[in-house]
């Protein structure tokens, strides 16, 4: 299928591909990211994200042919057939099918961003995990939420540990990285409401009216969110502790809320 044939672990592209899955500032450098795994590259793919080369192991393939559509998508010189012995130093992790691309982001701004009439969003200040964040990205997916914004990001979007808990969600919905100043002064002249998960002087969240244009939006664990957030929100939102411990993981928070909103819009529109 591709005359671009890999053996040695020492091959430059490989060297590289291992310095993007290492090294965010290498990515930065770059201009470029990894994907791995036939589901997260064909998500990447109907994104219409640039493709800079695939690289793939036949003997992980054979019993996966229908990896192969995602070949369709990348012209044969950017092909690279790689050994099995290549392969396992490249994979980041096991069980990806035996395929992989390099990748050039594609950054959006929140001009971008086009909403509804009543858009549902997801709001992260200063998120640092990347496996946190991939899994906000998944529940974003499954509620169909409009946007995911992340304030003050702590974390590559491009990250190899993102990525792989989104699933590739990160290539589903619409991400934008910026400051809380500009995602407040965007919000505001959408006409979204604000809604800010926390603890103190705030109502429990299914009393709260979710079925307009809505925001969530969710700080860190450890620290919670900023007052800058806590002055701009419209409500303060809360999700009933019964326990000994305050506060949830925040990708179960964000589900939790976004799920909330999901139940809403149905009992309005069906």
């Amino acid at each position: 299928m591709s005359e671009n044939i890999i053996t040695s672990t020492q091959n430059p592209k490989v060297r590289l591909l291992l310095a993007l899955q290492q090294k965010s500032s290498e990515r930065r450098a770059r201009d470029l990211f990894v994907v791995e795994g036939r589901r997260e590259v064909s998500h990447c793919l109907e994104a219409g994200m640039a493709v800079e080369a695939l690289f793939y192991c036949p003997t992980l393939l054979e019993n996966n042919e229908e990896d192969f559509v995602v070949f369709d998508e990348v012209p044969v010189s950017r092909r690279f057939q790689v050994s099995p012995e290549v392969y396992a130093k490249i994979a980041y992790r096991g069980g990806t099918e035996g395929i992989m691309a390099e990748v050039r982001p594609r950054r959006l701004s929140l001009g971008d961003l086009s909403l509804g009439n009543a858009p549902l969003i997801i709001v992260l200040e200063s998120v640092e995990k990347p496996g946190n964040l991939g899994a906000v990205l998944r529940s974003a997916d499954a509620a169909h939420a409009d946007a995911v914004i992340i304030c003050d990001p702590l974390t590559d979007l491009y990250n190899p540990n993102l990525i792989r808990s989104s699933l590739g969600a990160v290539f589903t919905v619409p991400c934008v990285a910026c400051t809380s100043g500009e995602c407040i002064k965007f919000l505001e002249e959408k006409g979204v409401s604000i809604l800010t998960a926390q603890l103190q002087d705030s109502h429990l969240y299914y009393d709260t009216d979710m079925t307009g244009a809505t925001a969530l939006v969710m700080g860190t664990e450890s620290t919670g969110l900023s007052e800058q957030w806590r002055q701009a929100a419209d409500a303060h939102i809360r999700i009933p502790m019964r326990g000994r411990l305050d506060s949830l993981n925040v990708s179960v928070s964000t589900a939790i809320l976004l799920f909330e909103a999901v139940r809403q819009r149905l009992s309005i529109h069906g």
